[in-house]
């Protein structure tokens, strides 16, 4: 076997054994959960003073950090954006040559530095506080300087990190994501954010996909098929070759449904020799029970509907059945729905 080759998955590294990684992977877990424990009794008013300011803000929230703090922030200005709160982050680095015009008076800042003493975070305080800007602090340090000068201080600190040395950031960062995503959670849950305002921020996504509504995605206007009742077969084809969805609704004067003629119904029309196309009527071809769907109804109850009654296209109608839009499956394919 060539030197160079990674040894296989049964192969033990000299000086280790496999008790040891795996003993040292739970301790790591169990100190890093203890200190998410400790997080629980530390929320109180300055927690709840946060959210007011951020709630009270007219602008945005503006995260901030250095370093394994900066991750973190990076991550909470995200998680801010999608639930609900405009976020965004700004390096403190770049902050101090000329980022820090990306801040506006109207803004609350979140300043992340375990230590509380990040030399790149203390450049750009006063700059702040001169521009009247709201601050909050995550620190593992209640006492430190950024602490003390912030309007309200969220307390991330941890009793040890599980790094063995006591040095990289590890139990100390893991607190400060758990209390990013609580500061998101409060705030989503104080501001009434639901599922549809989720997948509104994330149209790309599978759950926004998941959650896009039949309005979102059907025809609506002139482009519904539809003829009266008292149309000809001929009228009927021609509606559904100008409208492609492969078929058209057939209404009364107020719009109300009566029925459907699909392609299905038009071939077992043609089966009929002895129908005119253009002396019968619609009505005497038309499915009278055609399945439907209301526009409120997410899109993919529309593709269940199409998959368990094995049809291509279903019409959509209010709560009077009158004719408000149509789709195909061809429309939840270019949703990505199916």
């Amino acid at each position: 076997m060539n030197a160079r080759t990674a040894p296989s998955s049964d192969a033990t590294l000299p000086g280790h054994d496999r008790a040891a990684l795996v003993a040292s992977a739970r301790k790591v877990i169990g100190i890093e959960a203890r200190g998410i424990d400790e997080l629980a009794p530390r929320i109180d008013g300055d927690f709840s003073k946060a959210c007011q300011l951020i709630l009270a803000c007219p602008g945005r929230v503006v995260v901030s950090g250095m370093g394994k703090s900066g991750h973190i922030a990076r991550k909470t200005a995200a998680t801010l954006a999608s639930t609900g709160t405009p976020s965004f982050f700004v390096h403190p680095g770049e902050a101090s040559h000329g980022d820090i015009g990306m801040i506006t008076p109207d803004d609350v800042v979140l300043l992340l530095s375990n230590s509380g003493e990040t030399e790149e975070i203390l450049t750009i305080l006063p700059f702040l506080k001169r521009q009247g800007n709201a601050l909050i602090a995550m620190t593992g340090s209640p006492k430190s300087t950024l602490a003390r000068d912030a309007d309200a201080h969220l307390d991330a600190s941890v009793s040890n990190e599980a790094c063995p040395l006591g040095l990289a950031p590890t139990a100390s960062t893991t607190a400060a994501l758990v209390l990013g995503d609580a500061l998101a959670i409060a705030l989503l849950e104080a501001r009434g954010f639901t599922a549809d305002d989720f997948a509104r921020s994330h149209p790309a996504g599978a759950l926004g996909r998941r959650l896009l509504k039949i309005s979102d995605v059907m025809h609506t206007g002139d482009a519904i098929p539809s003829v009266r009742s008292d149309a000809t077969l001929t009228e009927a084809l021609m509606e559904m070759s100008r409208k492609g969805l492969g078929m058209t609704a057939i209404v009364d004067d107020t719009g109300v449904l009566q029925g459907v003629f699909t392609d299905g119904d038009l071939r077992r029309s043609l089966d009929d020799h002895a129908v005119d196309m253009r002396a019968t009527s619609v009505s005497h071809a038309m499915s009278r029970h055609p399945k439907v769907i209301g526009p409120d109804k997410l899109a993919a109850e529309a593709a269940q509907l199409m998959e368990t009654y094995k049809i291509h296209a279903l019409l959509v109608v209010d709560v009077g059945h009158h004719v408000v839009g149509a789709l195909n499956i061809h429309d939840l394919l270019r949703a990505r729905v199916v």
